[in-house]
């Protein structure tokens, strides 16, 4: 399994390297560099708001479909049809919610259109990543590849000829952005209906009362994850926007360095997508989880390794290469989120175990606790030290978030990370920062290319990971790993 996991993730990180990182640094950065800085701070602070309302746009039915139809194929043509309706009525009553609480806010006549379809669009995500739950669980993973880079490369097309074509007559607009979103989801929830539909006989839509309130109860506890994993992912930039009197420009600042946050996140997000119907599936079979666990934890941790290392020798240039705002300022807060990631980067594999298992309760625990803390800190950290404190309060969260998971795998799976799993990684820690060091003084590089070498030594580093666990690159099926 481990095997087919490695070749899996393979397939789906050079899919999105190729197409993700030129949507973040190419057409969003260029997006925020290009509008005025208070404009985009506003769009991240109502596209954060909306992120709180999940629950009921999603109620768990995403993990909960994803794990059950891993487990059952056979399940999809029952479970699909109520899933579509229960989503659409689920919609109807989001988007009602977050109009109601967003007047409720303060947000005002102007700002409700752009707050209008910014829920929209949460909405249709919500349908793709459902639709592509099915196409996961089926264990098409490559397809599934695919399907998660498609509304990213149409946005791509269609802000390239809105940003550079010359074809509009009047300067880029916030909205503008918006509703290329919305067109290219629209497209991409057709497609992968289309795909899902090919997948099932012939079926017809039928409301069975007591079926849909089954399937609430059984996502219910998926849906309090997801309230509580967005409430403390999102609080941060409706914080600053509301409690600072220049909230708008800070929650602009904070933004810049979050963008490169979410591109790390990518990472660990693929990881989860593809680990949770492999871990269903091991689960259901009574397969051994822990060496697939460790090698995964062991590969995304390293990433995190490497990012932070990389960037905290050039936390400051980096953000003035990308922002017209860049500076120190936004450098420090880059940073302190990069470390969020190292911490955050093993959630992703044991959270998404937790799931799997169906300890979703315990993982509860641990994220109410988790947003108590965050939103403690923010409350604490933010009046006085701005946008760096709201960073300095998530990578707080999310330490705690990745000791509690740890902690409930080993009270409920007996899973533990090895001992030399953790030396391993603090090896290369040290190994990588005592090489960064040494470009940094001892060669005329300037700072891209050392910052590129630190990542490309990483690179090796983790490579080296891979062929020294003997995981498998020899493609015969079913040989056992010899190390986690």
């Amino acid at each position: 399994m481990k095997r087919e996991f490695l070749l899996n993730i393979i397939f789906l990180l050079a899919a999105n390297l190729l197409i993700k990182p030129f949507y973040l640094f190419g057409i969003d950065r260029t997006v925020q560099n290009t509008v005025p800085e208070s404009e985009y701070g506003l769009y991240f602070a109502l596209f954060n708001f909306t992120f709180l309302f999940q629950i009921v746009n999603d109620f768990g039915i995403q993990n909960y479909n994803n794990r059950h139809i891993a487990q059952h194929g056979q399940l999809l043509i029952k479970y699909f049809p109520n899933f579509i309706i229960l989503k659409g009525l689920l919609s109807l009553i989001y988007l009602a919610l977050v109009l109601s609480v967003g007047w409720w806010a303060g947000y005002t006549l102007p700002h409700f259109s752009l707050l209008l379809f910014i829920a929209f669009n949460q909405i249709l995500f919500s349908l793709v990543l459902y639709l592509r739950s099915n196409v996961s669980g089926l264990g098409h993973y490559r397809l599934d590849s695919l399907l998660s880079v498609t509304d990213r490369l149409l946005l791509i097309v269609i802000c390239s000829f809105l940003l550079w074509g010359d074809l509009m007559p009047a300067p880029f607009r916030i909205e503008w952005f918006v509703w290329a979103q919305t067109a290219s989801l629209s497209i991409t929830a057709l497609l992968s209906l289309g795909i899902v539909s090919r997948k099932l006989p012939r079926f017809r839509f039928r409301v069975h009362t007591a079926f849909l309130w089954y399937l609430l109860r059984e996502s219910a506890p998926y849906a309090l994850s997801i309230f509580l994993m967005s409430a403390y992912y999102r609080l941060d930039g409706i914080m600053i926007e509301q409690l600072l009197p220049d909230g708008p420009r800070e929650a602009g600042l904070y933004a810049s360095a979050y963008r490169l946050y979410e591109a790390a996140n990518m990472v660990g997000f693929l990881f989860a997508g593809l680990l949770l119907p492999i871990f269903s599936r091991m689960l259901a079979g009574k397969e051994a989880i822990a060496p697939l666990a460790c090698f995964s934890f062991k590969l995304i941790t390293l990433s995190g390794i490497i990012l932070l290392v990389g960037v905290g020798f050039y936390s400051t240039e980096i953000m003035q290469l990308l922002y017209t705002s860049g500076s120190a300022y936004s450098g420090k807060i880059l940073l302190f989120l990069c470390g969020s990631y190292l911490a955050v980067a093993g959630t992703y594999v044991f959270g998404t175990l937790l799931v799997a298992s169906n300890n979703t309760r315990q993982l509860n625990y641990v994220f109410g606790i988790g947003l108590a803390i965050n939103l403690s800190l923010n409350l604490l950290l933010i009046p006085t030290l701005k946008a760096q404190g709201a960073a300095m309060a998530t990578l707080a969260t999310q330490v705690f978030i990745l000791t509690g998971e740890l902690f409930v795998a080993r009270r409920q799976l007996q899973l533990k990370v090895p001992v030399n799993v953790w030396g391993q990684l603090a090896g290369a820690a040290l190994l990588l920062l005592a090489m960064g060091w040494s470009i940094q003084i001892w060669t005329p590089l300037g700072w891209h290319w050392s910052f590129l070498s630190i990542i490309a030594l990483g690179g090796l580093i983790a490579l080296s990971f891979v062929l020294r666990s003997g995981q498998v690159i020899t493609l015969r099926e079913g040989k056992p790993a010899q190390k986690p």
